[in-house]
């Protein structure tokens, strides 16, 4: 890989991380619009295989994609800057937030133009992915039908088991139908079966052995930071808020954290852009100051570097396979209806309140689909349009 490469993915990278406002759901709208569609670095059902493989493993599901796409274009040094450059902007400014703003409320109309934003960037998402992954009766009720069900019961375990009953469905709605060949040789992971299964071993090595060190070494803050830390990652299914709980019971109960800096943080981390679970740098600035930051967020982040490069390699074999192929026409299907369960319910449901709302979403999504604005020019233009209505209200 060379440096103007090295360049690119680290450049792709942090633009997404300072402009990827509105969570996991709309950073794969993010991801795809930068990296499928504006670089094609891959395609589309390459990248629909990757989100599959990612909504599979605990863990981060957005940032996972991006190692993966970071290891696919430019082997480890791309998985690493890929992930550095989509987390460190949020882990930075969450950092000062623990050393400077703990107790400044962070919510305000510009939040809510954010929040607008990515109604109409996963609005795009499922459009132009519905298109390419859902395009025929058969996958177009599969999409359909997982969104109602994820509507009706909305859990990680829900979201896994309906995964997996489109997977089990696609060899048998299509088993008439020859599998496509896979084309972009560029997809393949430059990782060998055999060093993606010692990434895993790895992975459980270091999820029975921290405890046991921790027990040994209990004078040891980073020790017991890693450990803590590391745990909530791997044990997460859906990323996101569904970690929130876990840090809870992590930080709180034992006084490293208290209920009021904890809040204040979560606060924080809803103002910027970035994955969610770089809310780890807050709680470990606030529990050690920047070394206990740069912990923290190294072992939360640590189980899913260690489980997408483990699996990536295995997958890509798999994937090849033509019951495979047919599995994954229905589970791509399935997640369109995931990201369409999706933009309604957190998505729509937390920032649609009234006409205006509606209003100022169209006219982002229309500013995505017919005008093709980049997307951070489009996240600006929403924190000013909702900090204007703001002001148009109060007038």
């Amino acid at each position: 890989m060379n440096t103007s490469s090295k360049w690119d993915i680290l450049k792709a990278a942090t633009k997404l991380g300072l402009t990827s406002f509105g969570g996991p759901v709309a950073h794969l709208g993010y991801f795809r619009q930068e990296y499928v569609q504006k670089r094609g670095w891959l395609d589309e059902r390459s990248y629909a295989d990757l989100v599959a493989l990612c909504q599979f493993l605990p863990g981060p599901a957005s940032s996972q994609v991006g190692i993966g796409i970071g290891l696919l274009r430019g082997g480890l040094p791309g998985a690493l800057l890929a992930w550095l450059g989509f987390t460190l902007p949020s882990a930075a400014a969450l950092t000062v937030f623990a050393y400077l703003l703990q107790s400044w409320s962070l919510q305000g109309a510009w939040l809510h133009g954010l929040k607008l934003a990515a109604v109409a960037i996963v609005a795009q998402a499922v459009l132009g992915m519905g298109r390419s992954l859902a395009p025929d009766r058969t996958r177009a009720s599969i999409a359909l039908m997982t969104a109602t069900l994820m509507l009706l019961w909305s859990s990680a375990w829900a979201q896994l088991l309906l995964i997996a009953a489109a997977g089990a469905a696609g060899p048998i709605l299509y088993r008439r139908i020859e599998a496509p060949g896979l084309k972009m040789e560029e997809s393949q992971p430059p990782l060998s079966r055999k060093l993606g299964a010692v990434f895993l071993a790895v992975f459980f090595t270091l999820l029975l052995l921290l405890p046991l060190l921790r027990s040994q070494f209990p004078a040891s803050w980073s020790l017991a930071l890693f450990d803590g830390f590391y745990r909530s990652g791997a044990l997460v299914f859906g990323g996101g808020h569904v970690v929130l709980p876990l840090l809870q019971q992590e930080v709180v109960p034992s006084g490293a954290v208290s209920p009021d800096q904890f809040l204040a943080g979560y606060g924080a981390a809803q103002a910027v852009p970035g994955p969610l679970f770089t809310f780890a740098a807050y709680l470990g600035a606030v529990i050690h100051g920047w070394a206990g930051a740069a912990v923290a967020t190294a072992a939360i982040f640590a189980p899913a570097f260690l489980l997408t490069l483990g699996a990536l390699p295995f997958w890509h074999t798999l994937r090849h396979q033509p019951k495979v192929q047919r599995a994954l026409r229905g589970i791509n299907a399935a997640v369109v209806g995931i990201l369409l369960a999706a933009l309604y319910d957190p998505v729509w449901t937390s920032a649609v309140r009234t006409p205006a709302d509606f209003g100022l979403a169209l006219l982002l999504f229309g500013a995505l689909v017919f005008w093709k604005l980049p997307p951070w020019l489009v996240v600006i233009a929403a924190a000013l349009c909702g900090t204007a209505e703001s002001f148009l209200d109060l007038s």
